[in-house]
């Protein structure tokens, strides 16, 4: 008798075997993400009734029948005849945005949209199911870094790059990579309820919840800028003295302006308030202490100049989309240099 594996050998206890079991289709097409595609696969074979049959019905369908991906051509079993009848539709991500995707396959993402099957995308496959019109009108997400471009190739859409996934109900979108994984077993949820999600996110290693959204993962760079001398001049002097009093009058002595003027300059040339950019400055410089230095949160919170951690907490949540203590966990570098005083990079010299 051969030998099962884990995968075969996981029985979520609290699964009941359906009268039909659900078809996914995950679609392929050349340049398609194999990592997008192959996480749906994994995730919803894992899922096997008290009988040990599984329950869903994964199919891997395209136009043709062999599609090429990076350094592989994958043989696809399934035509595109199997979205005609899928319960689900996957749609992964696609490897370059100017491909084009055949017009086949964005008409059958769009009948199965419009007969009311659940269709989903995986990162940048939100830029497919966008070209159908499913979202227009609709909140959707993507990778974080293509979420712009996004946005402005489709503005009916309102692009949202701070989640890991979003549930329009039979719409459904996420982000990149490991997003994948969030967004099938929360489908597997929705179908199946919470216990059983739970067991294949153990069988796959993954946590159920992942605190945070995809904007802890965000790369926040200053503010990109057209300023003159004088408001650069007092950009630079505000990142180097985060830990002083950066109130409006301060600032506006410092750049040798009054309160109404520095605000217009930081709006014309800044894009938003001073004390808008200042949180974000301040923010950004947790986010590097959190991720390089054994400083205490407290101690965090003093260096970048917010004063207490309950301030920081609060606009850390609000930028990043979670807490400091959690977004440490997730980026905490053993490397980290030992001593609280191994934070002093010069950040906050006065002058």
């Amino acid at each position: 008798m051969a030998k099962r594996t884990i995968f075969e050998r996981f029985r979520p206890t609290s699964a009941r075997r359906p009268r039909r079991r659900h078809l996914v289709a995950v679609t392929a097409f050349d340049g398609v993400v194999l990592g997008d595609l192959s996480t749906p696969c994994e995730i919803f074979s894992l899922v096997r009734g008290t009988d040990g049959h599984p329950f869903y019905d994964v199919r891997i369908c395209s136009v043709k029948p062999e599609v090429q991906s990076q350094l592989v051509t994958l043989k696809v079993p399934w035509r595109l005849g199997t979205l005609i009848r899928a319960d689900t539709v996957i749609v992964p991500g696609i490897d370059d945005l100017e491909r084009l995707v055949p017009l086949d396959l964005r008409r059958a993402i769009r009948r199965a949209v419009d007969r009311g099957a659940r269709v989903a995308s995986i990162c940048s496959g939100a830029f497919v199911l966008a070209a159908t019109g499913a979202l227009d009108g609709l909140r959707a997400t993507t990778h974080w870094r293509a979420a712009s471009e996004l946005a402005r190739r489709h503005p009916a859409v309102a692009v949202d790059p701070d989640v890991l996934y979003v549930d329009n109900g039979r719409i459904l979108t996420s982000a990149g990579a490991a997003a994948a994984f969030d967004l099938c077993l929360h489908l597997v949820r929705c179908d199946l309820g919470a216990t059983t999600a739970a067991e294949v996110a153990r069988s796959a290693v993954m946590p159920l919840e992942r605190v945070g959204g995809q904007a802890q993962f965000i790369i926040h760079q200053p503010p990109t800028h057209e300023a003159s001398a004088s408001i650069a001049q007092t950009l630079s002097w505000i990142e180097r003295n985060l830990a002083h009093d950066l109130s409006l009058p301060a600032v506006a002595r410092r750049a040798t302006m009054s309160v109404r003027t520095l605000s217009r300059q930081f709006r014309a040339q800044v894009g938003m308030t001073p004390a808008a950019w200042i949180a974000c400055v301040r923010v950004r410089r947790a986010q590097a202490l959190l991720e390089t230095t054994r400083l205490t949160v407290e101690q965090v919170a003093t260096e970048c100049g917010f004063g207490t951690t309950v301030a920081m907490r609060q606009r850390f949540g609000e930028l990043v989309g979670t807490t400091p203590m959690a977004y440490r966990k997730a980026f905490y570098s053993d490397s980290a240099p030992a001593g609280a005083n191994a934070a002093k990079s010069g950040a906050n010299r006065t002058g």
